[in-house]
């Protein structure tokens, strides 16, 4: 899994708050350690809660009526997801499953509610994090609409490596975030190798020509 900051989900929810309301916010909530492979909630489940991410790493994702998952999210530490009917938003439809050993908070809608309405701040945080949520679905989007699969898997790489590593994404992983076959995945990825783009080892990848895979992934 990638190792760099959790920059698309923002800062820790509860930032600023102080060690009294800190405090008051764990006597409301309950905290849950879930093994790697759980799924936390299906579609269909009616959400009332507030999720956040407190260890591990969890992916929303939803199935075709071919049985391809396809990963809309991957979440790191401080975020926050579920169906949160409560305030008009959600990942409706989709899976949430856990990929690391995990701590979750859970926080019903009523006391989402209440904290919503003495700390307008972390209203503002879950908004935010929203916007990002929708722009990167766009995103998504547009790149299945306007490119070929080689360029969706360079932009992937770029997006997902740590100087010029992307360490522990398998090509199963890549095809669930791209939501391809995994051999259509394989054979994107033997192209970039081919043409001494990258190098590819076990969940391990490695940039050799990153002008030029920016050039492929359109950037």
């Amino acid at each position: 899994m990638s190792t760099r900051p959790n920059e698309d989900y923002g800062p820790d929810l509860f930032q600023g708050m102080t060690p009294e309301e800190l405090r008051e916010v764990e006597r409301v909530t309950t905290t849950r350690t879930f093994r790697r492979g759980a799924v936390i909630y299906t579609p269909g489940e009616t959400g009332e809660a507030l999720f956040l991410l407190r260890e591990g790493a969890v992916q929303i994702y939803r199935m075709s009526p071919e049985g391809r998952k396809l990963v809309i999210a991957h979440l790191l530490p401080h975020s926050f997801f579920g169906e949160m009917t409560c305030i008009g938003q959600g990942m409706y439809d989709t899976f949430a499953e856990v990929t690391e050993d995990s701590v979750i908070v859970t926080m019903n809608c009523s006391v989402l509610n209440r904290l919503l309405a003495s700390k307008p701040e972390i209203a503002r945080r879950i908004l935010e994090a929203f916007g990002r949520r929708v722009l990167e679905a766009e995103r998504q989007l547009e790149d299945t609409v306007f490119k070929g699969l080689p360029a969706r898997v360079a932009a992937l790489l770029l997006r997902e490596s740590d100087g010029d590593a992307v360490d522990g994404l398998t090509h199963q992983d890549i095809a669930e975030r791209l939501g391809v076959y995994r051999e259509t995945a394989t054979n994107a990825l033997n192209e970039l190798k081919a043409a001494q783009v990258i190098s590819i080892g076990r969940k391990h990848i490695t940039i050799l020509d990153r002008e030029r895979l920016a050039r492929l992934a359109g950037e």
